[in-house]
């Protein structure tokens, strides 16, 4: 009998260790604080077996802009799992149902909503997609709000250039008007998101005698397997050189050579000259707009993505055009379905369109 018992004991007090062990090693979740977006997914991904080497890896399959999407997302779980005592990695669906409807009820978009499933699906595993109840409530949400466009209404483009065109000579305007300058030329005459103008690179910049050729190797938001990088095509306007984006470029390139110690295009203006964020360059087109007397109240920087491909749109540009232009892909209907013109097949067709807009 007192073997037994010394047995059972000993067999109780190894559980009790090993739980222990695995306590400290794995802090409960309910009292946990939030230890960041990649930490979270790579806890998600270890607990399910996954191999430490194989999770650094998988971790790049996000882009920095989907972690930043799925950190709030996360935040807002973890306060709601400490409320609800519940394991942040091991929630049941019910729960799931009742943070998202939380959510909803707080005005979480349709968007926003998705988004939340995703972010979820990697911490507690694929049945957060699966499961029928989710796709129904995600479906509900859609219903009762609808996705709308972020615009209903765009800002004409030509009144943009018109502000641009009193920036000139080239030679006389300060760095930061310039600057300022170029990018605007850059955003409205390629049509792409302000990503793809952080990407370029001087090395990557061709002068023709027609215009300029930029390629872009970096990965961008719509890179895969199957897709083509950005080849952005600008054309040269002797005859508005005010606005032109070649001689512009030119200009800018030649003005900062000799302050400049990076490859990459768009430096700051401002000592240290440094290569500029995402962040930096939306803000000098916010303030091109705003200085333009455009309402940056209702417009964003990624207005000028939507303003100078309406405006090739109804200047007859065909939608093909327009798509491999701004860097949509050859499958997507996101502007397909908006407009319908005939088809075209000059390359730098988009940037003549959009400085023809100019008023002479």
């Amino acid at each position: 009998m007192r073997r037994r018992r010394s047995g059972a004991h000993s067999t109780a007090t190894r559980i009790q260790f090993w739980d222990l062990c695995f306590k400290q090693r794995c802090p409960s979740p309910t009292s946990s604080s939030y230890p960041g977006c990649r930490a979270a997914i790579g806890e998600a991904y270890s607990r399910r077996g996954t191999p430490k080497s194989a999770i650094q890896i998988m971790l790049n399959s996000l882009s920095n802009n989907t972690l930043k999407q799925y950190d709030t997302s996360f935040k807002q779980w973890w306060l709601f799992c400490k409320q609800n005592k519940i394991d942040v990695y091991q929630a049941s669906i019910p729960f799931v149902l009742k943070f998202l409807t939380e959510r909803f009820e707080n005005g979480a978009s349709y968007g926003t909503i998705n988004s939340t499933r995703s972010a979820l699906s990697l911490l507690i595993g694929p049945r957060i997609g699966n499961d029928d109840r989710i796709k129904r409530f995600v479906k509900g949400v859609f219903r009762l709000k609808p996705p709308t466009p972020k615009y209903n209404i765009t800002w004409d483009p030509s009144i943009v250039l018109n502000y641009l065109k009193g920036l000139y000579p080239n030679e006389v305007i300060s760095l930061e008007q310039l600057t300022h300058k170029v990018v605007m030329l850059l955003a409205l005459t390629t049509g792409h998101r302000v990503q793809t103008l952080s990407l370029i690179k001087i090395n990557n910049i061709q002068f023709t005698h027609e215009g300029v050729q930029i390629f872009i190797p970096d990965l961008i938001k719509t890179s895969g397997k199957n897709s083509k990088q950005p080849l952005l095509n600008l054309k040269i306007f002797s005859n508005k050189i005010e606005v032109c984006p070649v001689t512009t470029l030119n200009s800018y390139i030649k003005r900062t050579q000799s302050i400049r110690d990076t490859n990459s295009l768009l430096i700051t203006h401002k000592k240290p000259h440094h290569a500029v964020s995402t962040q930096t360059i939306s803000r000098w087109i916010k303030i091109v707009l705003k200085e333009a007397g455009i309402d940056v109240n209702i417009f964003t920087a990624h207005s000028t993505r939507h303003a100078s491909t309406s405006a090739a749109s109804r200047s007859g540009i065909s939608i093909d055009i327009i798509q491999k232009t701004a860097g949509w892909s050859e499958n997507s209907i996101c502007f397909a379905k908006h407009y319908n013109r005939p088809i075209s097949s000059e390359p730098d067709q988009f940037c003549s369109t959009i400085c023809n807009l100019i008023s002479d």
